[in-house]
């Protein structure tokens, strides 16, 4: 069984969809920030429900908490 993985607002997400970043993160184990707005496309879901894998221009291999994601 596959889990339904969902963002901030309750919306289902699915492989490949795009997400926004709702607030600023510190990415951690690099001095750099993820600014609200940020669009991170072609999403891969992880085995768990609440974390996504992305990728930015300057980042690959993110792993992203859904609650501070919206779908785009």
């Amino acid at each position: 069984m596959t889990a339904i993985v969902k963002d901030s607002n309750g919306a289902t997400l699915s492989e490949g969809d795009s997400v926004t970043v709702i607030k600023d993160l510190k990415v951690k184990g690099s001095s750099t920030v993820l600014k609200r707005g940020t669009v991170i496309r072609n999403i891969h879901l992880t085995g768990n429900d609440g974390e996504i894998e992305g990728r930015t221009d300057k980042i690959k291999g993110l792993v992203l908490k859904t609650e501070f994601l919206k779908k785009a």
